[in-house]
């Protein structure tokens, strides 16, 4: 086992870690309808989601959870695509990551929302374990908002997870 890693676990602002990643759309990120692929967004919206929840814990962190992926507008071959993540709230070891979707013609600099994503990070310790995460500075009224859907989003979340357990145990006592 390694030695306890010196960690700070001040209250970090949102700030500090948000993310603002541009990705030019290639003919190689194209599905079959020619747009982008829906997988090719994931990835990149994992990808900023990861350094934003990397840069709040200050360690390694493991996607846990995808809760939601909204595809509004679809994403085209040449497009920039922006993708802009922010801790929206923080647990003991876990981060909720909120990653906005932004496509834009740079021809013309038209943009449009085109999705919108919260994933759920954990943080780890050396040992691949999960460790606690500093506390969220709340610094805006846009974070305190954000952070309160996440609060009620987390809640439904836990919610789900009840009814899933108490569903699988009434199916394992129904049928021994």
């Amino acid at each position: 086992m390694s030695a306890p890693e010196k960690r700070s676990l001040e209250p970090k602002p949102v700030s500090a870690s948000h993310v603002i990643m541009p990705q030019r759309m290639l003919p190689s990120d194209a599905n079959p309808a020619g747009n982008v692929h829906g997988g090719v967004i994931l990835k990149y919206i994992d990808t900023a989601g990861g350094i934003c929840a990397i840069r709040h814990a200050r360690s390694a962190v493991v996607t846990a959870s995808i809760d939601r992926m909204d595809f509004l507008k679809p994403a085209y071959i040449g497009e920039v695509v922006t993708f802009m993540a922010s801790v929206n709230l923080v647990g003991a070891t876990s981060m909720e990551v909120g990653v906005r979707v932004e496509c834009e013609n740079p021809i013309t600099g038209e943009t449009r929302h085109a999705g919108s994503a919260y994933l759920t990070y954990v943080a780890l310790d050396s040992d691949r374990r999960p460790q606690a995460v500093p506390p969220l500075l709340l610094e805006t009224e846009a974070d305190r908002r954000r952070n309160r859907e996440a609060a009620a989003r987390r809640e439904a979340r836990l919610q789900e997870r009840r009814r899933e357990r108490d569903s699988q145990l009434q199916h394992q006592s129904e049928n021994p």
